[in-house]
């Protein structure tokens, strides 16, 4: 049966996430000393024991949702399980530098220095207040984009998340994100809510991001991933190393096509979906974008022991 592993995105987080793991796995406790001494900072008792407001910082979240994603990983790798008896990976926004770093695209070195540069930018991008998000559910993605485009009237907002069928995230000026979220109730919505974010991430008002982004890349190395990429702004498969840098800086201001990577994933014969770190959230979203395809959520030494049976 083939398989993809996915990398979820920020919300993730808790306090506590990946302890368990650097407990259980050397390998495990190992990524989260290398993320500290990248940093120069111990995020790791910030993770483990810190202030959830903290953490939740988009420059914290960021770099630690990957650490707990790799240290999963590594914890995988020492039971056997090998990233290369996948077909693919994905992840969601942030993500995707997990999956990079996974694939071995990316040092996990320079995947923490860089989603530290990445959420301090995106974080500065817009002033507090300025931007919103909000999640339209019961919409499918053409009409969302409808309401987004309606709603700007001469701002910025537009469909940064295609996340499910019936979830899809528009993020901008907000003002404009306000009326998205009314007028999506007016197109039926079943429900349209602001979302506790803190900034307006995957639209055009993230380009000064952007622009920090193309600069950190730049001075990276980025190999050819062991397994396929499958890219948020393309929703295919990339193993191109200067394909992937483009698409790294392209995704700070595009649409994360969620929904449409996990069909192509579909199409191209993966039925089996391993979430590895923090959170469920992407097995809910893929279990209502491919109702046959199974998920597993990998995050605890239980999970681990589980897979072994």
């Amino acid at each position: 049966m083939s398989r993809a592993f996915v990398f979820p995105g920020q919300g993730a987080q808790t306090i506590g996430m990946g302890r368990d793991l650097a407990q259980a796995y050397p390998a495990a406790k190992a990524v989260f000393d290398e993320v500290d001494a990248a940093l120069g900072q111990t995020l790791s008792s910030l993770i483990w024991e810190g202030d959830i407001a903290e953490l939740t910082l988009t420059a914290n979240a960021q770099p630690a949702l990957m650490a707990t994603s790799l240290a999963a990983l590594r914890a995988l790798e020492a039971e056997g399980f090998a990233l290369t008896d996948a077909a693919f990976v994905a992840g969601h926004s942030l993500g995707e530098y997990s999956a990079l770093a996974a694939a071995g695209s990316l040092s996990v070195a320079d995947t923490a220095r860089l989603l530290r540069i990445r959420g301090e930018a995106m974080q500065s991008a817009v002033p507090v207040g300025v931007g919103a998000m909000a999640a339209l559910l019961g919409l499918d993605f053409a009409t969302a984009a409808e309401v987004a485009a309606e709603a700007a009237q001469g701002e910025v907002c537009q469909a940064a998340n295609d996340n499910d069928p019936a979830q899809v995230v528009v993020s901008g000026h907000k003002a404009a994100v306000e009326r998205a979220v009314e007028l999506a109730k007016a197109r039926g919505a079943k429900r349209a809510l602001m979302l506790p974010v803190s900034a307006p991430f995957h639209c055009a008002l993230m380009q000064p991001a952007a622009e920090a982004m193309a600069e950190a890349l730049a001075g990276v190395s980025i190999a050819t991933p062991t397994v396929p990429v499958v890219a948020n702004v393309r929703a295919q498969a990339v193993s191109d190393p200067e394909a992937i840098r483009q698409l790294l800086v392209e995704q700070v201001t595009g649409s994360v096509r969620w929904r449409e990577s996990v069909a192509w994933m579909g199409e191209q014969g993966v039925r089996e979906f391993w979430e590895i770190g923090a959170g469920k959230a992407l097995s809910g979203m893929i279990r209502r974008i491919d109702r046959e395809a199974e998920c597993k959520a990998i995050g605890t030494p239980a999970d681990i022991a589980a897979l072994k049976g």
